[in-house]
């Protein structure tokens, strides 16, 4: 499964985009998560949830899907980072 994850501010760490794509309830489970599945970021195992995640980075846990991170620029300001499903 592919998604599109957008975000308003400069990066995102990996913590914060666990728990955005609600694969984490809580910001404090990110060490545990990293500690027990195996995430890529741009094809290179990561394990530090502080990790900065630019737009254009691709996060893959698998068995959760792909991710990709990408800017958006909008006028109103509903949510920090929104996570959207999109077709292949």
């Amino acid at each position: 499964m592919k998604n599109i994850v957008h975000i308003d501010a400069e990066f995102i760490t990996l913590g914060q985009f666990l728990k955005h794509a609600n694969l984490i309830s809580s910001g404090g489970m990110a060490k545990w998560f990293l500690s027990e599945y195996v995430v890529y970021v741009d094809n290179e195992k990561e394990d530090r949830r502080g990790r900065k995640l630019y737009p254009g980075a691709m996060v893959e846990i698998p068995g959760e899907g792909t991710f990709f991170i990408q800017s958006t620029k909008s006028d109103t300001k509903e949510d920090d980072h929104d996570i959207s499903e999109s077709e292949a």
